[in-house]
């Protein structure tokens, strides 16, 4: 017998409240995995950024004719 077959006929079809609140926390976990992801590359690109500004800032005070 086909397993999703099976499966629709035991109760756990997707009308069922608990394979719903199962797929809720599973579409959740993705989203925190995926944020954390990207959150990790932002701060990596937000620290490149203030350091470039911080080694332009030094410059433009002890070369002011450079910039």
């Amino acid at each position: 017998m086909n397993v999703v077959a099976t499966v629709l006929q035991s109760g756990l079809g997707p009308e069922n409240p608990l394979v719903q609140l199962l797929g809720l926390v599973v579409a959740i976990g993705l989203v925190i995995v995926v944020g954390r992801v990207v959150l990790k590359v932002a701060w990596r690109l937000v620290t490149i950024a203030a350091v470039i500004i911080g080694l332009v800032l030094l410059a433009s005070m002890f070369l002011p004719g450079l910039l």
